[in-house]
């Protein structure tokens, strides 16, 4: 169990969101930002019930492509599953350009050495495919080493914060219901959903746990609370570290030195420094956690039949989709170079563009993902409590679908790109869609 979760919350990429995306929070949600982390969480809890209750009647590694298959019918779960692939690589391959980026300000800034981001970027290509290859658990010990050098180097910030009291006393307001209406509500929610990526793909790993029904409960509903709840203290912490009204001028101000200008404040220059490395190691997680992801629907849609068929064969004495993650590594290497090639910027253009495509895909898929538990449980009264397959399903089914439009409404807060762009941008996924269930259908 422990291992999916190492892999979920890594994949969020903790150390990253807060320290990257959480100011962006702040001056959206303002002192209520703690308290938008804690609405998503509670509503991919909800989620969460009939998802993991879907995964013990269907323990299939396609998670997405197979609920909404045996849920709605295998065209809708076939486009389903050609959408999980583009989401998911659209994340895994952008996150790849920001290890670079992180890499190369680390060394400049640590030990003034110039090196170009793109070295940087393929030496972390060549770490992910490597341990992509590999067994699974050899992924999972690195990224739980990973992911808690992540959770204690954001803990050594807000112990001593709230243990001396904050900048101004310690202070409930931000976790008021009240805090959470005003103008910027809908780009804090886009923000805080945005920051639970990934926790879905416990289920991608099912055929490879050793007691899938309980391990994957067990460690969805781990992932998301823990995260719910670190989230919204660390966000909450940094608040107080500043005091509220100094914290909103401050994110305005500096969105991107926030976080580092708290931790020389409260703990010193040192941990300062852990916390420049540990956003590198933290970007590298997170792309091996989705290239892992990743691979995993490459090998199940190539033993389908929607893709190549040997990109379902799996490694021998191994397990594990040894040619899907081949592919995965090659396919990232030829879009980054193009991409690069092209001009595009590797953080401000490749790195956001590629996961706001992703962001939208995947909490589209969960929204659709909840109308099949719904549909799957109808047929099969009796099977599960009506909380788990009626209930459950319908209210998260609601809440995400509300969160795609507030997404699509507020695009350009992910990209900062034109409409046009937005709109190439998101165009591959519906086509995507399109090619699965047509490639079904055929088939």
């Amino acid at each position: 169990m422990w291992d999916l979760v190492f892999f979920v919350v890594a994949a969020a990429a903790p150390l990253s969101v807060m320290s990257g995306v959480a100011p962006l929070a702040i001056q959206f949600g303002g002192i209520g930002a703690p308290a938008g982390y804690l609405v998503a969480g509670l509503v991919f809890v909800i989620f969460a019930v009939g998802f993991t209750a879907m995964s013990r009647q269907v323990p299939d590694a396609g998670a997405f492509y197979a609920y909404i298959g045996v849920g709605l019918n295998r065209r809708m779960g076939a486009g389903a599953a050609v959408v999980a692939v583009v989401s998911y690589n659209a994340i895994a391959i952008g996150f790849l350009p920001a290890v670079g980026v992180f890499a190369q300000a680390t060394l400049a800034d640590m030990l003034h050495v110039d090196v170009a981001w793109y070295w940087c970027a393929a030496v972390a290509l060549v770490v992910v495919g490597f341990l992509g290859y590999n067994r699974i658990s050899l992924s999972a010990k690195v990224l739980g080493v990973f992911l808690v050098l992540e959770v204690l180097v954001l803990l050594v910030l807000a112990v001593p914060v709230i243990v001396q009291g904050g900048a101004e006393g310690l202070s409930a307001l931000s976790f008021e219901p009240s805090q959470l209406v005003g103008p910027g509500t809908g780009a804090l929610f886009v923000l805080s959903f945005g920051a639970f990526l990934g926790f879905e793909s416990t289920a991608i790993y099912s055929e490879e746990a050793r007691d899938p029904v309980r391990t994957v409960r067990r460690a969805t509903f781990a992932a998301v609370g823990f995260m719910a709840v670190f989230y919204a203290l660390i966000v909450w912490s940094v608040l107080m570290a500043f005091g509220p009204e100094r914290a909103l001028a401050e994110a305005v101000a500096d969105p991107t030195g926030m976080f580092f200008t708290a931790m020389s404040r409260w703990v010193g220059t040192p941990a300062t420094d852990a916390m420049h490395v540990l956003i590198v190691v933290s970007a590298l997680a997170c792309t091996l956690a989705f290239h892992n992801a990743s691979a995993r629907y490459l090998f199940v849609l190539g033993r389908s039949g929607l893709l190549p068929s040997w990109l379902g064969r799996a490694r021998a004495g191994k397990g594990g989709p040894a040619n899907a993650s081949l592919a995965q590594t090659v396919l990232t290497a030829l879009v980054v170079a193009v991409l690069s090639a092209a001009g595009l910027k590797p953080y401000e253009q490749t790195f956001l563009w590629l996961n706001g495509i992703g962001i939208v895909g995947v909490i589209a898929l969960q929204a659709v993902c909840s109308l099949a538990v719904v549909a799957y449980f109808r047929r099969r009264r009796g099977l599960v409590h009506p909380l788990q397959g009626l209930v459950a399903p319908t209210a998260s089914g609601l809440a995400l679908a509300a969160v795609v439009v507030l997404i699509l409404r507020n695009f350009e807060l992910l990209t900062q790109a034109g409409p046009l762009v937005n709109v190439l941008l998101l165009l591959p996924l519906p086509l995507a869609f399109a090619y699965g269930a047509l490639r079904a259908g055929r088939r």
